[in-house]
């Protein structure tokens, strides 16, 4: 969460080249990049005075924000609801349980405006706090103050300047981050990963859903991943680097492939949000052959 603690990096052999994953499921809380949104959203609120009266928190989520706000809601002794979209892993709901956070599954299909809003009048109606992981800029400035800085740092500490970043586009709070702080010092490309038309996949969302930061920065361009290709991705890295990482992370190993040749040799930085053991189920769908 903070930069005194960097999480490691993987180097790794793809299409005949050397590159780097930034390992962001060593983070504690959550096992998730989102440990450093949530840590930084709480801790300015907590600095301007917006939990110290109350003792409820509500949020709109989808996993990991979800668990890293139960856990940090713990620490502070606060009570935690989260409100998950339909398609949700049981796993999610499963870890937010033992955390002891109150859950609610709602109809929505995917954490759009719609769904943010309703959540945004329940906490109204119930006095609580609502961080709005959508809408809040301390979402984004974690990841412009510390994690764009912590990736920066560790490759000059190796002599080597990233050519491009490969990120999904969830709230867009850490490849907008990324994108403004490597467009203000360097040439570097951005690529956001987003799911094809269609699909759903954990931790990132399409571009229709108005993710707010990704329309404030330059991003170079977006790649569209089946939920099937993000498994696959996952399944690959795990099959030779002996790593379990997430959906998102498979979505940006297969985003990286569909762009390497184009770009052609450089240092390239893949962000790999978290893990791959809430996405157990949608493994079994896959490796079962019911995909």
């Amino acid at each position: 969460m903070k930069n005194s603690s960097q999480p490691p990096w993987l180097s790794f052999q793809l299409k005949g080249g050397m590159y780097f994953a930034k390992l962001e499921f060593f983070n504690p809380f959550s096992r998730s990049i989102k440990d450093r949104a949530v840590f930084n959203m709480l801790m300015n609120a907590k600095k301007r005075g917006n939990i110290n009266g109350t003792r409820k928190l509500f949020e709109a989520t989808s996993g990991n924000v979800g668990i890293s706000m139960a856990a940090l809601s713990n620490v502070m002794g606060i009570d935690f609801r989260a409100y998950l979209p339909k398609p949700t892993p049981k796993t999610t709901e499963v870890l937010l349980g033992v955390l002891g956070a109150e859950v609610i599954r709602t109809d929505f299909e995917t954490i759009d405006p719609k769904m943010v809003g309703y959540v945004v009048e329940e906490a109204k109606k119930a006095g609580a706090v609502n961080l709005n992981q959508f809408e809040n800029d301390d979402n984004f400035e974690a990841h412009y103050k510390h994690t764009a800085r912590e990736i920066d740092e560790q490759l000059k500490g190796i002599g080597k300047k990233a050519k491009a970043i490969i990120a999904g586009i969830g709230t867009s709070g850490h490849i907008g981050g990324l994108a403004k702080y490597f467009k203000e010092r360097y040439d570097t490309k951005i690529i956001g990963v987003v799911p094809a038309e269609g699909e759903s996949i954990p931790g990132i969302k399409r571009l229709e859903t108005k993710p707010k930061w990704f329309f404030q920065v330059d991003i170079d361009e977006v790649i569209e991943v089946t939920k099937r290709d993000a498994i696959e991705g996952a399944i690959e890295v795990a099959r030779r680097e002996g790593l379990l990482i997430g959906l998102s992370s498979g979505a940006v190993v297969k985003a990286f492939e569909k762009v390497i040749d184009k770009l052609g040799e450089g240092t390239y930085v893949l962000i790999f949000p978290d893990d791959g053991f809430k996405y157990v189920e949608a493994f079994d769908v896959y490796l079962r052959g019911e995909m």
